[in-house]
């Protein structure tokens, strides 16, 4: 008896792609990623919220906005601003 269920083999991104979800969850994913790692960076740095965003030269609701996973709307300056805080470089790579 043959399988004829026409997702039978496909992943999961081939389901995202067709629906045209696949951008968002992955703009999600990294946003989550590099929240994470800002997070984890200031917790061995010791720092506090507020000296990150003396930091950086920002607002500590304008961190809270970095830090938050969900909040896609992140700019280069602010991700190059928290990681020059942190003693990193920004790396950006197309793969």
């Amino acid at each position: 008896m043959a399988n004829t269920n026409p997702n039978i083999g496909s992943s999961f991104d081939d389901f995202l792609e067709e629906t045209g979800e696949l951008a968002e969850v992955n703009t999600v994913a990294l946003k989550r990623v590099i929240a994470w790692e800002i997070e984890q960076k200031m917790s061995v740095e010791h720092l506090s919220k507020t000296k990150m965003a003396a930091l950086m030269q920002t607002s500590r609701s304008a961190l809270d906005r970095l830090l938050d996973p969900t909040n896609t709307s992140v700019t280069l300056h602010t991700l190059d601003n928290a990681a020059r805080a942190l003693g990193k470089t920004l790396r950006i790579e197309l793969a």
